[in-house]
């Protein structure tokens, strides 16, 4: 099995490492401090320009939870249209009802706006109260795949759940494991899970270019950075694992 690889970008330059890297996939991102945030319309048009691998944009209007207001909703389907004019390859959502539960009328009315993209259910996923329903509830509205960490902080920690989502998606949708996911981790998740895809940042902060720093503000003006070894090295041992499988 080829697997693939997603890169969460936070910003254009990161998107573009992941490129330059050989992933699979960008999601775009703004806000690592938030989890991710929708990006900028601009950065969304640079990153179309420049990327010829996939990219799919978050549509999160805030960080914190996934419960959204009626107004923070009509912003997600404002972004979804654009996603489509800036001709995107798909979108990254994620929606609760405050029980828990997938919030399936709106999940799929943004499904439906994305049409023809495709759509990823993101991480609101890990706070669902019933994971196994909750992945059934998102096959139904047409979402793709989902990206979990298993209900856990971490990939590594939540491999059994992953496994057993896997076992039941059977095909109808990518199970898709994010969350720490590194090149020293890797194998064992795909050894552990064997899903088609995976999803990691890579990421590192790099301190910015300034040559005159201001030591009085106190503070370090780090950026968040895709690291291209990082991703080289992942990539690498998935090919590994591949090639391994095919002999």
């Amino acid at each position: 099995m080829d697997r693939k690889l997603e890169i969460c970008s936070f910003n254009l330059t990161s998107a573009i490492i992941a490129q330059q890297a050989g992933a699979h996939r960008v999601e775009l991102c703004a806000s690592p401090d938030e989890g991710g945030t929708t990006p900028s319309q601009g950065v969304i048009r640079a990153a179309r320009e420049k990327l010829h691998i996939e990219l799919y944009p978050i549509i999160r209007p805030r960080g914190g939870d996934f419960l959204f207001s009626e107004e923070e909703f009509a912003i997600m389907l404002k972004e979804v249209e654009f996603c489509k004019q800036a001709g995107c390859n798909g979108v990254v959502i994620g929606l609760l009802n405050a029980d828990g539960t997938i919030d399936k009328k709106r999940s799929a009315r943004l499904v439906e706006a994305a049409f023809p993209l495709g759509v990823t259910f993101h991480r609101a996923f890990d706070w669902a109260i019933n994971p196994f329903e909750a992945m059934e509830e998102i096959i139904s509205i047409g979402c793709e795949r989902i990206l979990t960490s298993g209900q856990r902080p971490t990939a590594i920690e939540g491999v059994t759940m992953i496994n057993e989502l896997v076992r039941q998606a059977d095909d109808r949708i990518f199970i898709m494991p994010g969350s720490g996911i590194r090149s020293s981790n890797i194998t064992e998740l795909v050894q552990k899970t064997d899903a088609p895809e995976y999803h990691t940042s890579a990421r590192i902060l790099v301190p910015g270019a300034m040559e005159f720093i201001n030591t009085a503000m106190n503070e370090e003006q780090l950026v968040t950075m895709a690291d291209k070894e990082e991703i080289k090295a992942i990539i690498e041992n998935l090919r590994t694992l591949a090639a391994a499988a095919s002999e």
